[in-house]
């Protein structure tokens, strides 16, 4: 059965996905939101895999501290196999090399293994075969609005017809653009894999990780790094589409795309291990989001390439994630109001004008583009909008909108303050209170002794512990302490924390959101709350794949993982609570 047991590979341009037996599950070409050619995870007909004839046992890790995977394979008879996957990441003649390639070497450890390789990419969407055609060392793959090569010195004869073959020595498998090697596929493959593995390992090396929880950290690091489209410095919420939210929920969304929000979160989450490349490109990206806007609207969602129409289709040619219906692509949040993206953009910014690591840092010209955002957080900070949930049918003043648009106002001030604009600062500090007081009376509930999920509302909502993460509250505030307590009382199921708990356009939820659990751990901690933050944190840790990741949502009852995959919002709240939770390196070295 199709889980979401599956190792990630990638470089900036392209990932894929593969499970614990070696086989792709999920591969998108020309980048990481284009056409599916690799498909099983949805049920579709595209395929690469190895199999070992008589095969008894497989099991999977990654290189240290790199995204290089390893899945070794062991036969009935004692034969064992390492196929190693992996898309290209290195430094070169002073730039970064990340091509659309990804590498596969399968080498014989013991005996005298025999296996069939098989390799059948798909036509996108549409799930048909690609058209082959062979030739002395490689076949090309191609389609319409999509084609690739594979150049390999495995037996081509054997790949085509799908025969077995004893492995008698490694093979090599290098897919590329329709372009030729410049050497041998073994001398390729094998330079790629050492200067990947030097790339990862210097670049994990640099991290600035807690002293308790590193290897967790490192991984969650590592995954959020590729899940960055870097030509852009867009960065998608999750590698996949259609991963539904519970069993049959048909909340079956396509999340390769730039949320504001969740890149926002992406790029705290490395600079707090002092990882400053990531937020670099995404100033370019946001840069070109405020250019485009120019102080009106702004969508909460883009694609990578900044794409303003995601428009959402139903897939019918594949069954979906475990038989699970629909298969969609796009995404129609494109097209929502939700009011929060405003104080996204200016928090995502705000670090680039006092970071002086930053090779060209915020300066004026990016003051003024913020303003007119700023301006736009304000005048729409009480307006109803569809919310951080993004309801479809469901309007109201969401109270976290109406956080992230104060904290635009209180981002612009502390950045006029240090530019020496002190009138401008004095002008956003007062537009700043005004969010405030609103939010402290119309936000709270007296019934339940909490802040509401909407302006005059009684339903909680996960999003106000956000309250703390942005600075709006500290862990003294008697309100947010309540909160807290009210949330834990009422949206959390045993180790998980829901969104909320009241029916949306599709029912009530039965799965809890992960990331919600991660921001009441940090609630908890920065309340106080030490020692229950830390057992909350570890039932999670504990219940993230064989390979230190996780998706969107878990079954509060057994720890089982549901959603789109990997989801950077639960990989960043790996670092942040690991951060908060951590002994320092003071206190025991």
């Amino acid at each position: 059965m199709t889980s979401l047991e599956l190792g990630i590979i990638g470089n900036g341009s392209i990932a894929g996905l593969i499970d614990g037996e070696g086989a792709y599950q999920w591969m998108c070409l020309p980048r990481v939101d284009g056409q599916p050619v690799l498909n099983a995870l949805l049920g579709g007909d595209g395929e690469l895999r190895c199999d070992l004839h008589n095969m008894k046992t497989a099991s999977q890790e990654y290189v240290r501290n790199t995204a290089v995977l390893r899945t070794t394979l062991t036969s009935e008879e004692g034969c064992e196999v390492d196929i190693i996957d992996f898309c290209p990441r290195f430094n070169a003649k002073g730039r970064t090399f990340r091509p659309m390639s990804f590498v596969r070497r399968i080498i014989p450890r013991g005996g005298n293994p025999r296996v069939t390789l098989k390799i059948t990419p798909s036509r996108g969407w549409s799930n048909e075969p690609m058209t082959t055609k062979r030739g002395t060392s490689h076949v090309r793959f191609t389609a319409e609005d999509n084609s690739f090569r594979m150049t390999t010195d495995a037996p081509i004869s054997y790949i085509m017809s799908e025969t077995q073959f004893t492995l008698d020595r490694p093979v090599n498998i290098i897919f590329t653009p329709d372009e030729s090697l410049s050497d041998a596929p073994e001398q390729v493959a094998r330079d790629w894999e050492e200067r990947t593995v030097d790339y990862w390992q210097e670049w994990s090396r640099r991290l600035a990780v807690p002293f308790d929880y590193q290897e967790a950290v490192i991984r969650a690091a590592i995954t959020l790094k590729m899940c960055v489209f870097e030509e852009t410095g867009g960065i998608v919420a999750a590698l996949t589409t259609s991963v539904p939210e519970h069993q049959g929920s048909e909340r079956n969304w396509d999340y390769r795309f730039c949320w504001i929000r969740d890149a926002y979160f992406t790029v705290t989450a490395l600079n707090r291990l002092s990882s400053v490349s990531t937020l670099e490109y995404y100033l370019r990206y946001l840069r070109n989001v405020a250019a485009h806007t120019d102080g009106g609207h702004i969508q909460p969602v883009y694609g990578v390439g900044l794409e303003a129409t995601l428009e959402e289709h139903i897939v019918d040619t594949m069954p979906g994630y475990r038989g699970h219906q629909p298969v969609r692509r796009g995404n129609q949040a494109a097209e929502h109001v939700q009011h929060d993206v405003y104080g996204q953009v200016v928090l995502g910014a705000a670090q680039a004008f006092f970071d002086q690591r930053l090779r060209a840092p915020a300066g004026e010209v990016d003051f003024l583009a913020l303003e007119k955002i700023g301006e736009r957080a304000f005048e729409m900070h009480d307006q109803p909008d569809a919310g951080i949930w993004e309801y479809r049918t469901i309007a109201s003043v969401h109270t976290s909108s109406a956080l992230m648009c104060w904290a635009a106002c209180d981002r612009l001030c502390k950045v006029a303050g240090f530019l020496g604009h002190d009138q401008k600062a004095k002008r956003w500090r007062e537009r700043a209170e005004i969010i405030r007081k609103k939010i402290e009376t119309e936000a709270w509930s007296e019934k339940k002794q909490a802040y509401a999920g909407a302006f005059g509302g009684e339903d909680l909502d996960a999003s106000v512990l956000l309250m703390i993460e942005v600075g709006f509250v500290d862990g003294e505030d008697e309100r947010f302490r309540k909160t807290v307590d009210a949330i834990d009382r009422e949206l959390r199921v045993d180790n998980a924390v829901y969104r909320y708990r009241h029916a949306d356009d599709f029912g009530k939820p039965e799965t809890a959101f992960t990331a919600c659990t991660f921001w009441h751990i940090d609630a908890l901690a920065m309340t106080g709350r030490r020692e229950e933050a830390r057992k909350l944190f570890e039932y999670v840790l504990a219940h993230r794949t064989k390979l230190g990741l996780l998706s969107e949502d878990m079954v509060p009852e057994t720890g089982e993982l549901w959603g789109n995959f990997p989801q950077t919002y639960s990989m960043v709240g790996i670092i942040n609570s690991a951060t908060r939770l951590s002994r320092s390196w003071a206190s025991v070295c």
